[in-house]
């Protein structure tokens, strides 16, 4: 299921568009593979490319790959990272003029930690963010639910390896 739109925590001139999909694994699992960027290229579709860590303050280098638009490279900023639960990043464009808010969380389903929500999106502000954001929602979209497919698809290989053994 997707969203979008502006909601209580959104600036009224920002502009948010994610997508969300369940996930019949626990929220460690997905962690090990949402947090193992060097291996993120074998896997993600959207960023094939990243370097860096997971550190609050650090720059990583990311090519992002929508299907529709060139390869861009970016440097996001790490803003926040919780265990088995989110991941954060921001980006500032066009001399401030476009910011990224990009986010990934991990919701759990049920108190046995044996499904999870995997939500990825992004938080278009700036003077001009919220109308390219709203200009692209649909490349967007399709980017986030390729990124959650091909997240799913890891997961479900790294549990049927771990469950091999």
């Amino acid at each position: 299921m997707a969203s979008e739109g502006s909601g209580p925590y959104i600036a009224a001139m920002s502009f948010k568009t994610e997508h969300r999909m369940g996930v019949p694994a626990p929220s460690t699992v997905i962690w090990q593979v949402l947090s193992d960027l060097d291996r993120w290229p074998e896997w993600n579709p959207l960023y094939p490319k990243i370097t860096g860590t997971l550190r609050i303050g650090q720059k990583l280098e990311v090519l992002e790959a929508f299907s529709d638009a060139p390869p861009k490279l970016i440097r996001p900023t790490v803003v926040d990272w919780v265990p088995n639960a989110q991941i954060l990043c921001s980006l500032s464009e066009a001399g401030g003029f476009i910011k990224r808010l990009r986010y990934i969380e991990i919701e759990q389903y049920d108190d046995e930690d044996t499904a999870c929500i995997l939500s990825n999106g992004e938080i278009y502000d700036g003077l001009v963010g919220s109308r390219l954001g709203k200009r692209d929602r649909r490349r967007l979209r399709a980017g986030f639910e390729a990124f959650n497919a091909a997240c799913v698809d890891r997961v479900a290989k790294v549990m049927a390896a771990k469950a091999g053994r």
